[in-house]
């Protein structure tokens, strides 16, 4: 270590630095107020954007990044002799289709539910009923959107072509149809009249109302669910992954292009088919809260600035205060190097103190906001979980207010070493 840091970091400088600050402690605490302040809303509001952006993003959790969700709707143009309006619809055949002519799928998951979208079915099991959601899938489904086995085993493929009558529930609907202590694989269910035996039960990977819509659901072969309910070989719409190395937006559009040519319609018809991709949703999280972090940095360093200000304009009015002490200083010999050492270092102390007190309560809130929401019942956070800041920000953060605050000292220095002596003596 030189000399120099010696002399600013020795301990009779250090006492008579904290003597100094807290001979109006008042003044001290107000003037190092807006450094704390800016230092604990940057870490505040980063931590909050962190803490939506994992709930926003575990929402989508059990769905694998390339994927995609497709359904028809019907068409917008004029094509090949059909008029507009046309409604479109998906067969098997279209799926065989795709899958032969894709250059970026890697697997294809036609998926039916009974009684369409957000649409529940009575299920019984002897005297008990609830109402679930029914799905006819493939095995490939498993591979776009997880669904972890709690007991028994999920659709295979030997069930799709078997068209066997096996039914995966959720854990809700076990709880509801089947006594707390019992068994539910190998026992049957009654869907629509018919009967399908229960191999295996899985959970969800999200929480809240996602979670509890996995879990009071019901899958089945996606051949048996056509054939038992006389969807014939109609689709209601795909569940498509891709392959890794292709952005979403060009898979997508190549996967449209494909239905397009194959059902007759105009190539510039964006209205023939609805869909939507994991990834487009992660790009767009990814960029709203990159911009929320940029703002809490915009936000936090104005206030921070503020703060730095507040310091430089209480150290130009204690210089003020004490010109006859510097004054005798520079009598007694010190050189003008000692006496900038001697206010850059109280308005650094002063910056870095309150600045880590700032921080230190920026994280102690984070970390008690998310204790609370793991510890407390029913309280998940929806769409607001795991509020978390890096230490890299904590440490870039102390590192820019450390800076600012060596900024702020140099004109109080300045001030203080263009004192003259003899004048500064004479001062009262």
């Amino acid at each position: 270590m030189s000399e120099q840091l010696k002399r600013l970091f020795d301990r009779d400088h250090f006492l008579e630095l904290i003597q100094i600050l807290v001979q109006k402690p008042l003044r001290t605490a107000l003037s190092g107020l807006g450094v704390g302040w800016g230092l604990f809303m940057i870490i505040l509001t980063i931590g909050s954007a962190n803490g939506l952006e994992n709930g926003v993003s575990q929402d989508l959790g059990d769905s694998a990044r390339n994927s995609m969700f497709m359904w028809t709707q019907s068409t917008s143009m004029p094509y090949k002799g059909f008029q507009r309006g046309r409604s479109v619809d998906l067969t098997i055949s279209d799926v065989e289709y795709l899958k032969a002519n894709s250059q970026t799928l890697v697997a294809t998951a036609p998926q039916n539910q009974l009684g369409g979208w957000r649409g529940s079915n009575n299920v019984t099991r002897g005297i008990k009923t609830g109402a679930f959601t029914v799905f006819g899938e493939y095995p490939e489904q498993r591979l776009i959107e997880a669904k972890p086995i709690e007991s028994g085993r999920h659709i295979n493929n030997r069930d799709i072509s078997d068209r066997r009558k096996i039914a995966v529930i959720g854990k809700r609907v076990q709880d509801i149809l089947f006594a707390k202590d019992e068994n539910p694989i190998g026992n049957s269910i009654r869907i629509n009249g018919v009967n399908f035996a229960v191999v295996g039960v899985f959970g969800s990977m999200r929480d809240g109302e996602d979670a509890e819509e996995d879990l009071q659901s019901i899958l089945i072969p996606f051949s048996t669910f056509n054939q038992a309910f006389h969807y014939g070989d109609e689709v209601g719409w795909l569940c498509l992954l891709f392959d890794e190395n292709v952005h979403a937006d060009s898979a997508a559009t190549e996967v449209m292009a494909v239905l397009k040519s194959r059902l007759s319609i105009h190539p510039d018809d964006n209205r023939a088919f609805g869909h939507w991709t994991v990834a487009e949703e992660y790009e767009q999280i990814q960029s709203v809260f990159g911009a929320i972090r940029w703002v809490s940095f915009v936000f936090g360093g104005l206030a921070l600035l503020a703060g730095i200000i507040g310091i430089m304009n209480i150290m130009l009015i204690t210089v003020r205060e004490r010109t006859n002490e510097l004054g005798v200083r520079r009598a007694l010999g010190a050189a003008p190097g000692m006496i900038v050492r001697q206010i850059m270092g109280e308005t650094l102390f002063l910056t870095s103190l309150f600045g880590v007190i700032g921080a230190v309560l920026g994280v102690a809130t984070i970390e008690g906001v998310d204790a609370i929401l793991l510890s407390s019942p029913g309280m998940d956070g929806g769409s607001f979980r795991n509020p978390e800041v890096s230490v890299d920000i904590v440490l870039k953060s102390l590192a820019i207010m450390v800076v600012m605050g060596a900024v702020a000292g140099i004109l109080p220095a300045i001030r203080a070493v263009s004192i003259r002596p003899v004048e500064a003596i004479r001062t009262e």
